[in-house]
């Protein structure tokens, strides 16, 4: 857990530490594409206008809802809707994670339920050394 903390602390892009806040305002845009409205999250940096998309699962949003976006001062156009699912939480990851928790389950698993012979026989012959109280 703590290495998977580790991990999302010092992975997210933009970067956290060097990474600006910005408010923006949410507006539903029709995509060409194949009809569907999409969220984006338009912001303005001086006379510059960006906009970025803002959908993500399991997130809905209304249209002029404000939130705020996070990017490195570098690359504007590069930013990211700053919250805590979809920001710092991402589904990929968070799939990944729990994959990994149960490959690495049945893998401890599977080696403790079938012990070798030379195992099983130190194991079942092990009697516990007599101390005293105060050695």
């Amino acid at each position: 857990m703590i290495i998977f903390g580790c991990y999302i602390l010092w992975t997210r892009q933009p970067d956290y530490f060097y990474g600006e806040k910005y408010p923006a305002t949410i507006q539903l845009v029709k995509d060409t594409a194949n009809g569907n409205t999409l969220p984006m999250a338009f912001y303005s940096i001086g006379i510059h206008q960006y906009r970025i998309a803002a959908n993500y699962p399991l997130l809905s949003y209304e249209p002029n809802q404000k939130v705020t976006v996070i990017f490195e001062s570098a690359h504007p156009s590069k930013a990211k809707v700053y919250r805590f699912w979809g920001y710092w939480i991402l589904w990929e990851e968070l799939l990944g994670s729990i994959i990994a928790l149960i490959a690495l389950f049945q893998v401890a698993v599977s080696i403790t339920n079938n012990p070798s012979a030379g195992s099983l026989k130190e194991q079942l012959a092990y009697q516990p050394e007599k101390k005293t109280k105060y050695d």
